[in-house]
């Protein structure tokens, strides 16, 4: 997986993504709304280009590591 934005899509700047760190180092992008509805998969495949769920982070919180 990466970590490059514009090989993520939308994920990057979406108050609902998260980054995972492997053991190993490896980067995935998780999808906190998977949690709770069916509809999105909580790893979801690269680059995402179009999501329901999609709500843009507001500037002084762009970092999705958390």
């Amino acid at each position: 997986m990466s970590e490059r934005r514009d090989d993520v899509g939308l994920c990057a700047r979406c108050a609902h993504a998260r980054v995972q760190r492997s053991a190993r180092g490896a980067v995935f992008w998780r999808c906190r709304l998977a949690a709770d509805d069916p509809r999105f998969s909580p790893y979801p495949p690269l680059p995402v280009t179009h999501c329901p769920g999609f709500e843009r982070v507001a500037p002084e919180a762009a970092d999705p590591c958390d």
